[in-house]
């Protein structure tokens, strides 16, 4: 087992500058999970970690030991891909045991570790197969119980379920899960899927443009995000924003008056603010109030135990959570009540978020 320290890693392609200064520590045991749209530099800082991206400036320690250097059978990690790559000439045996054979592992040896791995991973009853026999589930543990059996210090999944339906995704990323708490091997997992994140990590390493926006469990990141990007990016539907104005102890804009108590809040006199607030976290009101937000019904989405309602607020797109039961029908107007110490305030600048800490 093995922690991971990153300090001040950058990546260089040329004159363009991908991941400038990433910095983090990974204890031992621990599950990460780095999570950010496509092109954020999540794949680059994975592929730098195991040694298939040469690292431009900074030092990367595995266990202790400055790892820049070194080749990647050397670091001490196993990589899960997001395709497969198993060899389809191959049988599932062969393919498990490749890589022990290629470092001239007893034949004795090999077979005991193919027959530990794929028991904990159910492939016992594949051993004799070829990779096109078995389903995109099975073909993934295969290439789960190939990097598993070098028993390496450290996992890296690169996007392992992509490839996968939405069921099987559901099935895989508990695999995964009960595998982690089962090896305890420290593992950095790479994903687009804010689900997998979620569900997965100890902590999740939000990143945007390269840059680390957020590090935190997943309750802090969804909870307490730092930044309206992290706001934004969490949370299915996503959080509800509004470009308001501070008036004394109102929020003010575009046909919105929002009376809340700003206490939670570092923001100043006129300050132009974005508020925010999850679908989920509306409630419907019978009456205007203070907090209250009025619209008509434009689309209702239905759940099944829920309804997603949109509906407009001057220029903003609202969406809200009722119970199936409860639905209006489209084109009624509705109002949505807010509970204040459910509210985000961001700074409309910087983006940052003007809760005290």
């Amino acid at each position: 087992m093995a922690g991971i320290l990153c300090r001040n890693i950058r990546k260089k392609y040329g004159e363009v500058l991908v991941v400038p200064d990433f910095n983090l520590e990974v204890t031992d045991q621990e599950f990460i999970v780095f999570l950010g749209p496509s092109g954020c530099g999540k794949s680059t800082m994975l592929r730098m970690m195991a040694g298939l991206e040469t690292i431009t400036d900074g030092e990367l320690l595995i266990d202790d030991i400055v790892v820049n250097d070194l080749e990647p059978r050397d670091r001490g990690i196993a990589m899960v891909f997001q395709n497969y790559a198993l060899y389809p000439h191959m049988t599932i045996r062969g393919n498990i045991g490749f890589g022990l054979k290629r470092l001239k592992v007893p034949a004795a040896e090999i077979e005991r570790r193919i027959s530990d791995v794929t028991e904990v991973l159910g492939l016992h009853p594949y051993l004799d197969r070829k990779p096109t026999e078995l389903s995109g589930g099975q073909q993934q543990r295969v290439a789960i119980a190939r990097a598993m059996i070098k028993t390496p210090k450290v996992f890296l999944f690169d996007e392992p379920l992509s490839n996968l339906d939405a069921k099987l995704r559901a099935t895989m990323r508990e695999e995964i899960a009960r595998l982690h708490r089962k090896l305890r091997t420290t593992t950095i997992y790479v994903t687009h899927d804010q689900m997998e994140a979620m569900t997965l990590a100890d902590r999740i390493v939000l990143m945007k443009d390269g840059k680390v926006e957020q590090v935190g469990t997943p309750e802090e990141i969804y909870e307490t995000p730092r930044t309206h990007f992290v706001a934004g990016f969490i949370g299915t539907p996503a959080m509800n924003f509004l470009n308001l104005r501070r008036d004394g102890s109102a929020l003010c804009g575009d046909g919105i008056d929002l009376t809340l108590d700003l206490s939670r809040f570092n923001v100043g006199k006129g300050q132009n603010v974005i508020l925010g607030v999850r679908p989920a976290n509306l409630q419907m009101a019978t009456s205007e109030g203070p907090q209250v937000l009025s619209g008509t019904t434009d689309l209702i989405e239905y759940h099944g135990d829920q309804v997603l309602i949109s509906f407009d607020v001057g220029s903003h797109r609202i969406h809200a959570f009722v119970p199936a039961r409860e639905r209006p029908k489209e084109g009624v107007g509705v109002k949505f009540s807010l509970n204040p110490a459910e509210v985000h305030l961001f700074d409309s600048e910087t983006g940052l978020s003007l809760l005290r800490v």
